[in-house]
C-alpha cells in the first residue's frame, strides 16, 4: 500500500481536506437537485431530446434511433454511490457479470443479453483493450448498445458494448470537490475542477484517492488513486483540439474467489451422493479463504487520447487517436477449484490464480459527420476510417514449492495447518493470517517466455440516416473491418509456436422508423456482428488457439421492434422493445473432434425502460428485461468407451443442448426515484433484482435470485455545500453477482453506509 502514498496523493488530500469535501461518486451533482436549481438531467441533452450518446456514428436523436441504447447519466451515478463500473451497470437490467480467474483474467466482464461483452468496451468511441476494474471519477455518462454492434465498432460478441464517456474542459468557471467516510474503514475523495483560461482555452482535472474494506468480507480491501487531466483549445470556435491523459492504479487484497459450489463430484463419481443442489456452499459469508501475505492485485492504466475536430459549415472533420498502455497483475485464491474437500473433510484446498499481462495500443479514428440535402431527402451522414495495433504480453507468478498439499501429494486436504503448507485450511474457519510466506517464495515468470499476442485493425464505415418525411426516416450503417491476429508462444530451448488469424468481414445496421408523433417513434431494424477467432486480443475470455485459428468469424444477428416516446414535455422517456438474436456459425467440437463453424445458440428477449425528471423535483430512473436463451447445437462431446481416449474415442451429441445460456438471468430489473423536498433534503432509494444464473452450459452450477435494495439521502447546509448519506445493500443481503463456469461463485458485498461532504464553488 505505501507505494501510492505519492506526491500527488498528498497534493490530492490537502486539495481536499479542505471543508470542500463530497461523495463516493467523482462528481456530485446532487448539489444541483438538492437545491431545486436546474437538474444535470437538463443539462446533458445533446440534440434536443432525453440523453443521447455521445458517438458521431449515431446520425438521429436517441428518440429516432432504431436501436436500443441505454445511458447511466452522471446524476445517477452520483445519487446511488456507485464508485466503480460494476457499481454503475447494477442499475442496467438485461447486464450481468462474469467472474475470472487465471487464463480468463479478472477484471470487468459484463454480459450484455446473455453474451460476454468484457472485450467490447470503448472509451469516447474508441476500443479500450487491456482487462481492467475501471473506475468512474472521470466519466461523465455510460452508454450501452444493445444487440449486435459490430457496425458501430467492429469485432464484437453479439450481445452489445460500453462506451464510457470522459469528462472534458467547458468554458465556464467551476470546481466540485469531495470527501467521503463510511463503514468499513471507507475514504473517498475526488476533485473536479474546470478553469477557463482564455479565449476559448479550458483545462480540467479530475483526482481520486480511494481506500475501504469490503462490507461482509474478511480481509479483503481496495486501495486505488487516480489522476486525468485536459486542455481544450477553440472550444467557442469551428477548430478544435483537446489533449487528456488518464492514469489510476489499484493496489488491492482482492475478494475474487467466493465461495465453492456444492456439487463439485462427477454424476458417476462414488462421491456423489456427497453432492448438493450446485448453489454455492456457504458457512459464513464473511469468510474469506485467500491469504494477506500472498494475495494481490495490482492494475495501471496510462491512456492518452488528442481530438482534433473543425467544423466546416454544417460538416465536422475530426481525428481521434490515443495511445494506452494498461497491466494487470494478481494473484488470489481460488476455493477448492471443484476438489470436493468441503463436502468430504470440511476443509478446503487454496488453489492461486495468477496473471502478468502488459497491453500497449495505439488508435486512430479520422470521420466526417454533418448533414446535406439530395432533393426532398435529408442525409445526416457520418463516415469515416480507423486503425488500430494492440499488441499484448502475458505471464504468471510461480511459487516455490507449489500450492499440492505435501502430506497427500496432490489436491486433497483431510487436515489442515502447517504440515501442508498452509495450502490447505478449515472450511468453515479459515484464517487468512496464516504464515504462508515463511515457507514459500513467491516470484514472476520468466519474461523472455511470455506469451505475445499482436492484433491489427483497419476499418471503415458509413452511416446515413434519410429522412423521406417528417414521419418516415431509415437509418443504414456499413462498416468493413480487416482483421489480423498472431500469437507468439515462447518455448525454452526450441524455436517459438506461432498461430495466426486473418479475415475480414463487413457489418451492417439498417432499421426503419416511423414516428406517429413528433414526441414518439416506431421502429424496426435489423443488426449484425462478427466474432472472429482471437477476438480478445490476447486478454480476454475469447482466446486465439490453434484449434479455432483457421475458423471463420462467428456472425450474430439481430432483429428488433420497439417504440421510444418523450412524454411530458420531454420530461419522461420511455422506451419498448423486442428481439430475436441468433449467432449460427458458434465454434463448437463436431463429431470427429475438430472445432468448426457449426454451433446455435439463440436468445429471444424483450425489455422496457424509463428516465424522467417529473417536475424540479422528482427523477425517476429503472427497467425490465426479460431474456429467454437456449444453446440449441453445442457441438459433440467425448463419450470414450472404456481403455480409450478421445479423439480416438467416440463423440456423441452434447447432452447441454438446449440448455440456457451461462451467466444469464430470464428476468432482470432495476427502480431508482429521489425527491427534493423544498426544505432542501432530497431522498431517494431504489433496488435491483436478478434470477437465478447458470455458471456453466450443463445449467447444474447456479447462484440464486436476489432483490438488493439501497437508499441515500441528501441535505443542502448552503448553496453550494451538501451532505450525503448513501445506505448500500440496505437489508444486508446474502447474494451472488458472479458464477463461474465449474469453480466458484463470487459474493456480492454485504451492506455500508457511507457519509459525504460535497462541495460546489
Amino acid at each position: 500500500m505505501n507505494s501510492i502514498r505519492t506526491p500527488l496523493t498528498s497534493a490530492l488530500l490537502l486539495a481536499i481536506g479542505s471543508p470542500l469535501a463530497a461523495h463516493a461518486a467523482p462528481d456530485d451533482a446532487n448539489a444541483d437537485s438538492a437545491s431545486g436549481s436546474a437538474t444535470d438531467l437538463d443539462r446533458v441533452q445533446v440534440r434536443g431530446s432525453w440523453f443521447n450518446p455521445s458517438s458521431p456514428k449515431f446520425t438521429a436523436e436517441l428518440l429516432d434511433t432504431p436501436k436500443s441504447v441505454s445511458i447511466v447519466p452522471e446524476k445517477l451515478i452520483s445519487e446511488t454511490g456507485a464508485t466503480s463500473l460494476q457499481d454503475a451497470l447494477r442499475m442496467v437490467p438485461g447486464i450481468t457479470f462474469g467472474a475470472g480467474e487465471g487464463g480468463n483474467p479478472t477484471g470487468d466482464r459484463p454480459f450484455i443479453r446473455g453474451f460476454d461483452s468484457q472485450s467490447n468496451i470503448f472509451v469516447d468511441g474508441l476500443r479500450d483493450v487491456g482487462s481492467q476494474t475501471r473506475e468512474i471519477f472521470d466519466l461523465e455518462q455510460v452508454e450501452v448498445v444493445k444487440g449486435p454492434s459490430s457496425a458501430y465498432g467492429g469485432r464484437d460478441s453479439g450481445g452489445g458494448s460500453l462506451n464510457l464517456v470522459s469528462k472534458t474542459p467547458k468554458l465556464k468557471n467551476e470546481t466540485r470537490a469531495s470527501m467521503g467516510v463510511g463503514t468499513d474503514s471507507y475514504a473517498r475523495g475526488t476533485v473536479d475542477a474546470n478553469h477557463v483560461l482564455g479565449d476559448g482555452i479550458a483545462t480540467r482535472l479530475n483526482l481520486m484517492k480511494h481506500e475501504s474494506d469490503i462490507a461482509g468480507r474478511d480481509a479483503a480491501n481496495v486501495s486505488r488513486w487516480g489522476i486525468a487531466p485536459s486542455i481544450a483549445f477553440g472550444l467557442n470556435g469551428p477548430a478544435q483540439l483537446i489533449a487528456s491523459h488518464y492514469h489510476m492504479e489499484t493496489d488491492d487484497l482482492p475478494d475474487a474467489g467466493g465461495f465453492p459450489y456444492s456439487n463439485p463430484f462427477p454424476a458417476n463419481s462414488p462421491n456423489a451422493g456427497l453432492n448438493g443442489d450446485g448453489s454455492p456452499l456457504v458457512p459464513d459469508r464473511n469468510n474469506y479463504y485467500g491469504l494477506k501475505e500472498r494475495d494481490f492485485q495490482r492494475t495501471r492504466a496510462d491512456i492518452s487520447t488528442l481530438d482534433a475536430s473543425y467544423d466546416f459549415g454544417g460538416h465536422k472533420l475530426r481525428n481521434i487517436a490515443r495511445l494506452g498502455n494498461t497491466s494487470n497483475d494478481y494473484l488470489w485464491t481460488q476455493p477448492d477449484d471443484s476438489k470436493g474437500n468441503p463436502n468430504l473433510y470440511g476443509t478446503l484446498w487454496r488453489r492461486t490464480n495468477s496473471r502478468a499481462v502488459d497491453v500497449k495500443s495505439f488508435v486512430d479514428q479520422l470521420s466526417l459527420t454533418g448533414r446535406f440535402e439530395t432533393g426532398a431527402l435529408q442525409h445526416s451522414y457520418s463516415a469515416g476510417v480507423e486503425y488500430s495495433d494492440e499488441k499484448m504480453r502475458r505471464g504468471s507468478y510461480l511459487m516455490s514449492p507449489g500450492t499440492n498439499n505435501p502430506l497427500t501429494n496432490g489436491t486433497s486436504c483431510p487436515t489442515t495447518g502447517a504440515a501442508t503448507g498452509w495450502n490447505c485450511t478449515d472450511f468453515d474457519n479459515p484464517n487468512p493470517n496464516d504464515p504462508w510466506a515463511a515457507s514459500h517464495l513467491l516470484y514472476r515468470s520468466d519474461k523472455a517466455l511470455d506469451v505475445r499476442q499482436t492484433t491489427l485493425t483497419r476499418s471503415a464505415y458509413l452511416f446515413d440516416t434519410i429522412e423521406f418525411t417528417a414521419q418516415w426516416s431509415v437509418n443504414l450503417g456499413l462498416r468493413y473491418d480487416d482483421f489480423s491476429t498472431e500469437l507468439v508462444t515462447p518455448v525454452a530451448g526450441q524455436a517459438p509456436t506461432r498461430v495466426r488469424h486473418d479475415s475480414d468481414f463487413v457489418n451492417y445496421q439498417a432499421g426503419v422508423v416511423y414516428k406517429p408523433a413528433a414526441n414518439g417513434s416506431i421502429y424496426l431494424s435489423w443488426g449484425t456482428s462478427s466474432t472472429p477467432p482471437g477476438m480478445d486480443g490476447g486478454d480476454g475470455s475469447d482466446g486465439l488457439t490453434t484449434a479455432v485459428a483457421d475458423l471463420k468469424p462467428q456472425e450474430t444477428t439481430n432483429i428488433e421492434l420497439g417504440t421510444k416516446w418523450d412524454l411530458f414535455d420531454n420530461r419522461l422517456n420511455l422506451t419498448a422493445a423486442a428481439f430475436h438474436t441468433v449467432m449460427d456459425n458458434a465454434r463448437v467440437t463436431i463429431d470427429n473432434g475438430t472445432s468448426q463453424n457449426a454451433g446455435k445458440k439463440a436468445i429471444n428477449g424483450a425489455e422496457i425502460g424509463f428516465t424522467g425528471q417529473l417536475g424540479d423535483r422528482w427523477s425517476l430512473y429503472g427497467g425490465y428485461t426479460w431474456l429467454d436463451s437456449e444453446l440449441k447445437d453445442i457441438g459433440y462431446v467425448c463419450a470414450a468407451p472404456v481403455g480409450r481416449t478421445c479423439p480416438g474415442g467416440v463423440y456423441v451429441p452434447s447432452p447441454n443442448n438446449g440448455n440456457l445460456f451461462p451467466n444469464t438471468a430470464r428476468h432482470s430489473a432495476s427502480l431508482w426515484s429521489s425527491y427534493t423536498l423544498p426544505f432542501g433534503l432530497t431522498l431517494g432509494a431504489g433496488a435491483t433484482y436478478s434470477d437465478r444464473q447458470y455458471g456453466d452450459v450443463a445449467n447444474t452450477k447456479w447462484i440464486p435470485g436476489y432483490t438488493r435494495w439501497d437508499a441515500m439521502a441528501s441535505y443542502v447546509l448552503q448553496d453550494n455545500i451538501s451532505l450525503q448519506l448513501n445506505l448500500q445493500n440496505l437489508t444486508d443481503k446474502t447474494y451472488f453477482t458472479k458464477a463461474y463456469a465449474s469453480h466458484y461463485a463470487a459474493i456480492a458485498p454485504g451492506r455500508a453506509a457511507t457519509l459525504a461532504l460535497n462541495v460546489k464553488f
